[in-house]
């Protein structure tokens, strides 16, 4: 046995009835194994583990293992940014753009991984500050993105956008998301923002249903700082959300900071990992769209 990974923490949702038996075998194969398997004590699975508080988890593991989605991936890099801990994903989802483990391929996968042969991935985080006019202070990292979007209630919203202290843009629309490269395939993706090789350093700048056709998403180095302002309209806020988690709201007078964390997120993958090979099969990119009509999507 690898000393590297002796102990290991799963993760998943319990909600989730595709997560129960991927993550029974697995926790039954590890402790045979050997290995020190964690879980959340919230977790109602029945389980060869020790249970702990979930936010004990990744502190106490050298290598945590994510059952699910890519939302479960994001739940897992929460957990995981203070300690460093890496990430190996099996998906368990729909689209599985960061856990890249197929459910066939699990045990032997993992024994890959534990055995020393993989591929280290590091990602960026975002640290988002809001901070309103009184001077409350709000900070929450993400690895995808962070979002400004109008109020359920709300019309559309007007923003300013600064980034390096310059200014940019006034915006009309429902909003903008700043995507990292990992977050580039996702909200903001569906939103015409541009995919992102994960390994370039840099994040981008995707309107929302912007009001004016011509305002476009934009690329900018991670090194610049962006701040957001609301304009003053009547009634006027907007919602503030990190990886899909609401911080607060953005009033006028409120300024929202986005900064590159010095905290970085550290995903394992298998030998053969392809990001390329993964847009396509997800995308459908080569294939005849007019042979896809009776096609499922890959989970």
């Amino acid at each position: 046995m690898n000393p590297e990974f002796k102990r290991i923490a799963l993760l998943g949702r319990h909600t989730d009835s595709r997560v129960a038996e991927p993550m029974q075998a697995l926790s039954r194969y590890l402790t045979k194994a050997g290995h020190d398997v964690s879980a959340a004590d919230t977790l109602g699975l029945d389980l060869d583990a020790q249970r702990m508080p979930e936010t004990d988890l990744c502190a106490a593991a050298d290598l945590a293992i994510a059952i699910g989605g890519d939302g479960t991936m994001l739940y897992a890099s929460r957990l995981a940014r203070d300690s460093g801990t890496p990430i190996l994903g099996v998906n368990r989802g729909r689209l599985g753009f960061l856990a890249d483990i197929t459910p066939d391929e699990m045990i032997a996968s993992v024994d890959q991984v534990l055995a020393g042969n993989y591929q280290r991935d590091s990602r960026m985080l975002l640290e988002a500050r809001l901070e309103t006019a009184d001077g409350n202070l709000t900070r929450e990292l993400g690895l995808n993105d962070v979002v400004v979007q109008r109020a359920a209630r709300g019309g559309m919203v007007d923003f300013s956008t600064h980034v390096a202290g310059q200014y940019v843009n006034t915006h009309s629309g429902d909003g903008l998301i700043v995507a990292t490269p990992t977050g580039s395939t996702a909200y903001a993706l569906s939103c015409g923002g541009p995919i992102l090789e994960p390994h370039i350093e840099a994040v981008a700048l995707v309107p929302i249903c912007p009001h004016t056709l011509t305002d476009r998403p934009i690329v900018i180095p991670a090194s610049q700082d962006i701040d957001i302002k609301l304009l003053y309209r009547d009634d006027t806020r907007a919602e503030v959300t990190v990886d899909g988690s609401h911080i607060g709201t953005l009033l006028p007078g409120d300024t929202l900071s986005i900064a590159a964390s010095d905290k970085r997120i550290t995903m394992l993958h298998p030998p053969g990992h392809d990001f390329y090979g993964i847009l396509r099969s997800k995308l459908f990119w080569g294939r005849d769209s007019r042979k896809r009509g009776n096609e499922t999507p890959e989970s």
